[in-house]
């Protein structure tokens, strides 16, 4: 188990939700990966995730799908592109990853409270 934070510190982390609505390969990454165009509503637009889903998605299925996201990480240079938001997902026993899940649908750009 990591430190414990205060509440405080859990709600400087925005975790929002976004629509994917571009999926694309990303053969030029280290590690495969898949480059990502997430939309978060009028407040904060589309964002690019480079995310290493490949294992268990295919860009195809995931354009539509809503994603949860940090947007308020800095920008993260990904080889020859540039990664603004973190795409959230967990670990199989594998190592591979599977998308944290919204199981209804929401507006994009809510937070996660």
């Amino acid at each position: 188990m990591s430190q414990t934070i205060d509440f405080d510190d859990f709600l400087k982390v925005e975790i929002r939700a976004g629509t994917v609505v571009k999926a694309e390969p990303f053969p030029e990454a280290r590690k495969p990966a898949i480059k990502l165009v997430i939309d978060f509503g009028p407040e904060i637009g589309e964002k690019k995730s480079s995310a290493q889903i490949n294992v268990h998605y295919t860009p195809v299925e995931l354009v539509g799908r809503q994603v949860m996201a940090v947007t308020n990480f800095p920008p993260r240079q990904i080889g020859p592109f540039m990664s603004e938001v973190l795409t959230l997902g967990f670990a199989d026993h594998n190592g591979d990853i599977v998308l944290a899940q919204i199981d209804k649908g929401v507006p994009n750009g809510e937070r996660l409270m």
